[in-house]
Parts: structure tokens; C-alpha cells; sequence
């Protein structure tokens, strides 16, 4: 348990060797860590960057399919017309006299071919 001058002087410079080598092994360290942070921070600034801009782009888009989904539900809840049925009706008679007068057409183009 006793202790000699010289065996206090060793242990003495080992610490003192031991500080110096630790200082040197991290002196880069400071850096290091302030390198990485400011990594982790610009990381996380782009994800809450990239986040707010998809919650904004759903928004607008649930915005567009509630507008769509609310025509669509007036749509159906309104009662078809009865002109409609007229107008369907009336649409068949018309391409009906357009077949009609395009057989005309022909009919006529083919008297005209005939040769001399």
C-alpha cells in the first residue's frame, strides 16, 4: 500500500499520456457530431417539406372527388326528364331520314354514271 515517488511519477505520466492520446484520438470529434446533426436536420426539414406538400396535394384531390361524388349523387337523385324520352325517339327519326336521304344521294350519283 505504500507508495514510492517513482511508482507515483509513472502512474503520474501514464494519465498525463493517456490525455493527450484521447485528445488527439477525438480532436476531429467536434465536428463529427455537428456534421451528422446538421444532416439529421436538413433530412428531417425535407420530410416535413415532402409531407406538408402531400397533404396539401390530398387535399385538393379529396376536395375534387367529394365535388365529383356530390354531382354524381345529384345526377342520380334527379328525376329523368320526360322530354328526354321524346328527344331519344326524336333522334332515331332523324337518323332514320339521314339513312333515307343518303340512299337518295347514291340513287342519284349512280343515274349519273351511267355511260353514254
Amino acid at each position: 500500500m505504500f507508495m514510492d515517488p517513482n511508482q507515483a511519477v509513472i502512474y503520474a505520466l501514464i494519465f498525463i499520456l493517456g490525455l493527450l492520446i484521447g485528445g488527439f484520438l477525438f480532436s476531429g470529434g467536434g465536428r463529427k457530431w455537428k456534421h451528422r446533426y446538421r444532416a439529421e436536420v436538413d433530412r428531417r426539414e425535407e420530410l416535413e417539406r415532402t409531407h406538408r406538400d402531400r397533404e396539401a396535394e390530398y387535399a385538393t384531390r379529396e376536395k375534387e372527388w367529394r365535388e365529383q361524388d356530390s354531382l354524381r349523387a345529384a345526377a342520380i337523385k334527379s328525376p329523368r326528364d320526360p322530354a328526354a324520352a321524346t328527344s331519344v325517339e326524336e333522334e332515331r327519326r332523324l337518323a332514320e331520314d339521314r339513312r333515307v336521304e343518303e340512299d337518295r344521294r347514291r340513287a342519284a350519283r349512280r343515274e349519273d354514271d351511267r355511260p353514254l
